[in-house]
């Protein structure tokens, strides 16, 4: 699709980005409705909130549809910078719709008034991809002034679909805010879904896990399969998100879906910097370094614990599409917010969770020498007590590491102490997509096969390194997740996060324990 490949190999995204926009019209670009991103958001009560009204369709006359024919889907939650106070529910609408709105309260027969939404509308025109004209209408919500540790009751509508009325009580949703103090708490983890009966799998055993929030490590839903982001990357269909968000729905209709952005995230139509549509998806919470560039980088503090999501596409050798994109803001940036986290009075833990692996001995992927130079220093200066990755279709865990070395083997439910020993990696790339392969045997909980190191290779600059391994502890090769249960401590007590990997079948593979005196 899009840029010829002759010209691509020799163009940055950008650059393909302004030749595809010159390829096609203005005229057609309107019609359709482009990429609209508006700035304004319907806020919880916050008076004035107010929002864009949904473009047509493109209808015979460009009428919409009427409402009361169209049920709103797709619900996916996603916190604010500070999740005690702030959510913002997104949804879909299949067409078209009049005046798009969330109603909220704290018992389902007792909502609040209409309060508008936001609408962006993403078009992509016939040959680029796989579909004809396919417009989306993704809408948004943000909701603030909530009360921490408070469940609340919402509904979705727009002009003629109002879920207050009686018989569409049925489809409200629920979310709960995090809580002022700290308290234990469960959180979920996976990478690289796509759109599967495997994806369906996981996804109802993360509901039996009863999680506050879900972490998705890149490569969301496999709109673009080949994932160089490039133009003339084959197989792109923007349908795809439509089928992944009625998936996930479910879950994240209850439980903020919090994603970091992949390879196969970067979609170069829509963008410079291939984010156009991630962001006409997703609201995330705007605390990163670079909201123009890098809108998948932020983070959030639940309880006692601050999560930090990055973008490793500015760091990857592998796949360099966006090589570089921050100019170094994104690594500064990790740096400030790991040193003001490790000094917070009330804040214990630092979980960080991004794409591209920094340990990993997949036959496929394996390690990206970028992430190893630029943030495994900063990991290991401020004691980060847990990374996870995904990019690798596969489950493998490291033992404890530290200037590229094992500091301390970590066996199946082993303990960790990040303070002296180092820091622990784990690849949870087994969500939905086709599965990898290791070179060394399979070595998980009722199956362990120790072996003294494995061959594998790591991604630098000037292409792919090989090397020999001694830290890889467990590797399963089916589908899984992680399940991480935190419990906080008084002050001067051992405080844990204790790590499970789940197989899609419900069986546990590996755990272990990150423990740490509480502050």
């Amino acid at each position: 699709m899009g840029v010829p490949e002759r010209l691509a190999e020799r163009m940055s995204m950008a650059e393909q980005h302004e030749y595809l926009r010159a390829r096609f019209s203005r005229r057609t670009m309107i019609r359709g409705g482009a990429v609209t991103l508006g700035a304004v958001t319907g806020g919880a009560f916050v008076p004035g909130a107010t929002a864009q009204a949904a473009v047509p369709s493109g209808r015979p006359g460009g009428e919409t549809v009427d409402g009361a024919h169209v049920a709103p889907f797709g619900r996916h939650l996603a916190y604010g910078a500070d999740p005690r106070t702030e959510m913002t529910v997104s949804w879909q609408v299949p067409v078209a719709v009049r005046k798009p709105f969330i109603r909220i309260g704290a018992h389902p027969t007792d909502l609040s008034h209409k309060i508008d939404a936001e609408v962006r509308t993403l078009f992509t025109p016939a040959g680029v991809g796989t579909s004809g004209n396919h417009t989306q209408y993704y809408v948004h919500a943000k909701l603030t002034h909530l009360r921490p540790g408070r469940t609340y009751y919402y509904g979705v509508g727009h002009q003629g679909f109002d879920p207050a009325a009686p018989h569409l009580l049925g489809t409200l949703g629920t979310f709960t805010t995090a809580p002022a103090h700290k308290k234990p708490f469960t959180f979920t983890a996976f990478g690289d879904e796509g759109v599967s009966y495997h994806a369906l799998a996981n996804n109802s055993l993360l509901l039996g896990q009863d999680p506050a929030f879900h972490l998705h490590a890149g490569d969301i839903a496999y709109g673009d399969p080949a994932g160089q982001g490039r133009t003339d990357d084959t197989g792109f269909d923007s349908r795809v998100w439509d089928q992944f968000l009625a998936q996930t729905e479910s879950v994240a209709k209850s439980v903020p879906w919090m994603p970091a952005y992949g390879n196969h995230d970067m979609e170069a139509w829509y963008s410079p910097n291939g984010y156009g549509g991630e962001e006409a998806r997703w609201t995330l919470p705007d605390n990163g370094p670079d909201k123009k560039n890098l809108p998948g980088v932020y983070s959030f503090v639940y309880g006692n614990t601050a999560v930090i999501s990055l973008d490793a596409n500015d760091i990857s050798f592998e796949i360099p599409a966006n090589l570089g994109i921050s100019g170094g803001t994104q690594t500064k940036w990790l740096e400030d917010r790991l040193k003001k986290y490790r000094a917070a009075h009330d804040i214990d833990f630092i979980v960080v969770f991004f794409h591209h692996c920094a340990y990993c001995t997949s036959t496929s992927h394996a390690s990206e020498g970028g992430v190893r130079q630029e943030w495994v220093p900063l990991f290991e200066k401020y004691t980060v007590d847990l990374v996870i990755n995904g990019h690798n279709h596969q489950y493998e865990r490291t033992d404890v590491i530290k200037g590229n070395k094992v500091t301390k083997k970590l066996p199946i439910g082993g303990t960790a102490y990040p303070e002296t020993d180092g820091v622990v990696y784990v690849t949870a790339g087994a969500a939905g997509r086709s599965l990898y392969a290791f070179s060394a045997p399979l070595s998980y909980e009722g199956n362990e096969h120790e072996v003294d190191s494995v061959a594998s290779f790591v991604n630098l600059k000037g292409g792919k390194q090989n090397e020999t391994v001694t830290w890889s502890r467990v590797r399963y090769l089916d589908y899984s997740f992680l399940r991480v249960d935190v419990t906080p401590a008084p002050k001067g007590r051992l405080t844990t996060l204790k790590v499970r990997g789940i197989a899609e079948n419900g069986d546990q593979v590996d755990h272990f324990t990150v423990a740490r005196r509480a502050k």
